[in-house]
């Protein structure tokens, strides 16, 4: 049984720092395509990172130079470093997983977290 379990989401100003970590269990890891996604209250879901089995990672535009996910395989976590906060971030954020090696664009993610959420106040 997949799981995906979020946390360390929470209430910041602008310009502060989170660090979220979805723990991953009932399968192997290493052979999964992991993302972080985000959607605000009345916004479309959208793409923030992955991060490919072998360790390459892709971050959007938008928190390019300020997010950074990242992963320990030893501990079936995955992170996402958030720094220079804005309230423009506020989201629920969700992690995911979709049994590939390579996070090609647009693909369908298979499982999903319940979300945690992020709060930036100006």
């Amino acid at each position: 049984h997949v799981q995906l379990v979020e946390s360390g989401g929470g209430s910041v100003q602008a310009g502060g720092s989170l660090r979220l970590s979805c723990a991953a269990s009932g399968y192997t890891y290493s052979s999964y395509c992991m993302g972080w996604f985000r959607q605000a209250p009345g916004k479309e879901r959208e793409g923030v990172a992955t991060i490919d089995s072998d360790g390459s990672t892709n971050h959007a535009d938008s928190v390019k130079g300020r997010f950074t996910i990242s992963q320990d395989k030893s501990k079936n976590t995955l992170y996402l470093q958030m720094n220079s906060l804005k309230p423009e971030d506020t989201a629920m954020y969700y992690c995911a997983a979709v049994y590939l090696s390579y996070c090609y664009t647009g693909i369908e993610y298979t499982y999903w977290g319940q979300g945690t959420q992020v709060t930036v106040s100006s």
